[in-house]
């Protein structure tokens, strides 16, 4: 299961014990949410798509959308998100649990500027009921995350 591979990536940074295992699911931004107690726009969702480059992961914020345009010029084709079979065959997570952290090798993460307006995030573990809670200092150091500003939907009017 993914979630062990995410278990064993935190517990060799003596961070294991910060992984949070729900009773629900949080596969959804509401669900997590809900089974965190939190505003849906701080879950870190991890979205796949396959670029130019391979596969790659978007970490964005609960209310973000990725911006078509703004995608295309930092990655030079059309958005395309992996199909679940593809996610979890060329990411190693499902679905859901889609997550930053023990990603096969090849895929590239992006964490996305919806993020850095909180001081803490959610990101999934690798199942459908996990999460972490991470600083931005922290997302960045663990995902080996490079920051984008692909997203829309979430600046303030």
């Amino acid at each position: 299961m993914s979630i062990e591979r995410v278990r064993a990536y935190f517990r060799a940074l003596g961070m294991e014990e910060r992984i949070m295992e729900f009773d629900v699911s949080s596969a959804t931004v509401e669900l997590a949410a809900q089974a965190l107690g939190c505003e849906g726009c701080r879950i870190a969702k991890t979205l796949s798509f396959m670029a130019a480059e391979g596969p790659v992961l978007i970490v964005c914020a609960g209310d973000a959308k990725v911006d078509n345009p703004r995608y295309k010029a930092r990655f030079g084709v059309k958005a395309k998100m992996l199909t679940p079979d593809d996610a979890l065959n060329l990411i190693g997570h499902a679905v859901g649990g889609v997550c930053p952290f023990a990603v096969k090798e090849g895929v590239t993460v992006y964490l996305d500027e919806s993020l850095r307006r909180f001081t803490t995030v959610y990101p999934a573990c690798g199942s459908s009921n996990s999460a972490i809670e991470l600083n931005m200092a922290e997302l960045e150091k663990y995902s080996g995350g490079t920051w984008v500003d692909v997203c829309k939907g979430w600046q303030a009017p």
